[in-house]
């Protein structure tokens, strides 16, 4: 640790001494006037309350908890009420009775710099700017008719990934699935959204993008110091609100000059006004927006959108994909059946899995409904906040109290899965349960007005990307397939501790 760095933390333990006395007069002032009628839970340290029970991966420690607690439970992490919600029906009324209570984002003070937390649709709070971005969004990107439209444009970029895997195949070289699948959901949504190629296969600029998302996706799933103690906001220890954040900027940065090279081109080439007449991308569509009226879509807006897309959208496509190809090649007979499915459906044709084939597979949407049960892109969603005191099930959720809805737990809860730690998609080959937000029993993607706004882009990748890499390859790994490392890595999405590296085999 160099002298700088020895010198920021003595400086902070310094000050955390002084100010000891006022946070603990502050909790245990905030302890004697605890709401009776909060949800049970665990009673804490003075201090740290239930910080020392949350343990590396906290969705699996909540989990046991509410073992003992219930459905509802309500914790202390350092001085922050925070209310962990684990069964379908309660999740129900806090997101569809309730929803409108709960529409605020739990904010991370790392997410805060640069007030990316006010301009970003995932965090900012549900105001008038909120509605304006979340219908911008529907309209302009993920609408069916944009979606149809661009059908094409992810085939292409999935047969770029099997011609990837083919040239493994004949090196019989081990591929990392989930960087592989990493660039292809990454150039989707970049063609999707500019026309490009944002990073070719192989090259060290993905893993330097996937790094600084996942380093983003990191500091907004684990609470800082002043996240756990509000109090210390007031003293912006070590810069906390200031502290530029260098992997947003590092992103931001590439968005500024895909956005000033397209804004050139439109000057040169379209009409006087620079309005674009092709509409040939969802950024030229969004500066015709900001050209008609700045006020309604800024340049800004425009920037941090895409950075919230991007983080959103490649990680979570690329994490599910390498969890089911986990899964599958754990259980042969699954992988078996999934496959012959789509061979029988594609026997007579000379081509490759299409998007209209995949109404088609049962079977493999049950493979991609039983990943997301089991391993739920984000475990405890995006944390919300109480935007005033809400009675709830009989109980009081505070006003700002925070708000993990863990539906890794829901997932694997007996009371409402039979068998819940087995990989069985079978279960979902006789009931209509889905993932699109009204079946909260499996909400991977969560539900009420602040649901994902990529579920109907991801709801069309996830099944094209797993159907064909399992249609035209078979998959092997070095040593047994029993010895696949199934741990976890916790942030706000769960990836896995030990990538998958499989070899194909060309079928």
């Amino acid at each position: 640790m160099n002298t700088h760095k020895r010198m920021e933390y003595h400086t902070f333990f310094l000050l955390l001494c002084c100010l000891f006395p006022f946070i603990y007069a502050f909790t245990i002032c905030n302890s004697s006037r605890r709401n009776s009628r909060l949800p049970p839970g665990p009673k804490g340290f003075p201090i740290i309350g239930n910080l020392l029970e949350l343990g590396a991966n906290p969705h699996h420690s909540l989990a046991i908890l509410s073992k003992c607690y219930g459905p509802i439970m309500s914790l202390k992490l350092g001085s922050r009420t925070t209310i962990v919600i684990s069964s379908p029906a309660i999740t129900k009324e806090f997101f569809h009775t309730h929803d409108t209570s709960f529409l605020n984002r739990s904010v991370p003070i790392a997410l805060r710099a640069g007030d990316f937390d006010k301009y970003s649709m995932m965090w900012m709070p549900a105001g008038d700017q909120w509605r304006k971005m979340r219908r911008i969004t529907k309209e302009y990107l993920f609408s069916v008719l944009q979606l149809d439209a661009r059908e094409f444009l992810q085939w292409k970029k999935v047969q770029e990934l099997l011609n990837h895997v083919d040239e493994c195949c004949k090196d019989e070289k081990a591929l990392s699935i989930g960087g592989a699948v990493f660039t292809t959901a990454l150039n989707i949504l970049s063609n999707f959204m500019f026309s490009i190629d944002l990073a070719p296969y192989g090259l060290e600029s993905v893993q330097e993008f996937k790094d600084a998302v996942c380093a983003l996706l990191e500091a907004g799933g684990k609470p800082s110091l002043p996240d756990l103690f509000p109090i210390l906001n007031s003293f912006n220890l070590l810069g906390f609100l200031q502290k530029e954040n260098v992997n947003a900027t590092k992103l931001l940065g590439i968005f500024d000059k895909i956005i000033n090279e397209r804004l050139q081109t439109r000057s040169t080439l379209y009409s006087y006004d620079g309005v674009s007449t092709k509409n040939s991308d969802v950024l030229d569509l969004l500066l015709n927006l900001n050209l008609k009226d700045e006020s309604i879509f800024t340049q800004n807006d425009m920037r941090i959108l895409f950075l919230t897309l991007f983080i959103a959208g490649n990680d979570t496509t690329s994490s599910t994909v390498e969890w089911a190809m986990s899964e599958l090649i754990l259980n042969p007979q699954t992988m078996k059946t999934a496959r012959s499915e789509i061979i029988k459906l594609m026997q007579n044709k000379n081509e490759s899995i299409q998007e209209y084939d995949i109404s088609q597979l049962p079977y493999l949407q049950a493979v991609i409904k039983e990943t997301l049960r089991l391993h739920p892109p984000a475990p405890f969603l995006i944390p919300r906040e109480a935007i005033h005191d809400v009675d709830v099930h009989g109980f009081m959720v505070p006003k700002n109290a925070q708000i993990l809805c863990n539906v890794w737990a829901m997932g694997r809860d007996p009371n409402v899965w039979l068998d819940p730690d087995m990989f069985i998609p079978e279960r979902f080959l006789d009931t209509k349960i889905d993932y699109r937000g009204q079946d909260f029993e499996l909400i991977p993607f969560g539900a009420g007005r602040r649901i994902c706004p990529g579920l109907n882009l991801a709801n069309r990748t996830l099944p094209i990307i797993l159907g064909s890499l399992i249609h035209k390859f078979d998959w092997k790994v070095v040593g047994q397939p029993k010895d696949i490392d199934m741990e976890e890595t916790f942030a706000i999405t769960l990836q896995k501790a030990v990538p998958l590296m499989a070899i194909p085999i060309k079928i």
